[in-house]
């Protein structure tokens, strides 16, 4: 029998989180990106390991595979931007988290953000002229920053995928894979 590959193999996704993020929206993404072949590390400005949410409850820690003032978007194929409230409230407000998603957004790498991940676009300058959606509560900031909103449980607009909750998961994981399978075939040829 012939060893088959995996539709991500050999691509690299920076999962970029602070504390406060919501557990699920990194995790989830995460195995769904593992068990299509990707290789994926934890890039936060924070050193050691970071706390997840399970809503307004701290949960589990993580350990930071890439402080990010080592980190390089070159040596990444794509983004990955979780929610909650308090991680990218942190993240859109740090200067070096700022300038790595502006790196992916002017490369023109596949970003995937969920729920308040959005936030960091607007100040990396990742939205306007885009569709997306987010937790309702964003709205009126991304309108702001010239995106359109959508109430929809995914949107994929030009290198971008959206969700706006936890129970968007699986139509967010089934959509970020093949978005990231796209541009990973892509730069294979």
């Amino acid at each position: 029998m012939p060893i088959t590959s995996s539709s991500l193999d050999g691509m690299k996704v920076a999962i970029l989180v602070s504390d406060g993020f919501e557990q699920a929206e990194m995790t989830e993404p995460r195995k769904a990106l593992e068990s299509a072949g990707a290789e994926t590390q934890v890039v936060s400005p924070l050193d050691g390991s970071v706390r997840g949410w399970k809503h307004l409850e701290p949960a589990d820690t993580f350990e930071v595979d890439v402080p990010l003032k080592n980190a390089n978007a070159d040596d990444f194929d794509a983004l990955l931007l979780p929610g909650g409230v308090v991680n990218p409230d942190a993240l859109r407000i740090n200067q070096k988290a700022v300038a790595f998603v502006r790196a992916f957004v002017e490369s023109g790498k596949p970003i995937a953000a969920i729920c308040h991940g959005p936030w960091t676009l607007i100040n990396a300058d990742g939205v306007k002229g885009r569709k997306l959606t987010s937790w309702p509560s964003l709205r009126a900031d991304l309108m702001n920053a010239g995106a359109t909103w959508i109430d929809k449980e995914v949107v994929v607009d030009s290198g971008l995928v959206t969700s706006r909750r936890p129970d968007d998961l699986p139509a967010f994981n089934r959509e970020m894979t093949k978005l990231f399978e796209l541009a990973h075939e892509a730069a294979l040829h």
